[in-house]
């Protein structure tokens, strides 16, 4: 059974840090890119990070970029999302998930997670 749990989401002041993990289960990570994904209220889901199966190469979104930082660790099949800065537009559901290919569009990604929600406000 394949499973992709999100965790370490919670309410943050403007500027606070929050660490989110991803851990993954029923599949075989290593051939897997993986990438990190946010849904707000009344929003469409929208892209924050992707990392390559391996970590050699990684993306963030213009709007995350310089902020957040994407990690893997293929001997713990995890991935992590380290968010610092954090600005109230960061408010959203967080949802980790795996794509077979680096290119993906969020609709070929294969598996996702439940989502962990994020928020941050003073």
């Amino acid at each position: 059974q394949v499973q992709l749990v999100e965790s370490g989401g919670g309410l943050v002041q403007p500027g606070g840090s929050l660490r989110l993990s991803c851990a993954t289960s029923g599949f075989t990570f290593t051939r897997y890119t993986m990438g990190w994904f946010r849904q707000a209220p009344g929003k469409e889901r929208e892209f924050v990070a992707k990392i390559s199966s391996f970590g050699r190469f990684t993306n963030h979104a213009d709007s995350v970029k310089g902020r957040f930082a994407i990690s893997r660790d293929n001997a713990k099949n995890t991935v992590w999302l380290q968010m610092t800065s954090l600005k109230p537009e960061d408010t959203a559901v967080y949802y980790c998930a795996a794509s077979r290919s680096y290119d993906a569009t969020s609709i070929a990604y294969s598996y996702w997670g439940q989502g962990t929600q994020v928020t941050v406000s003073s």
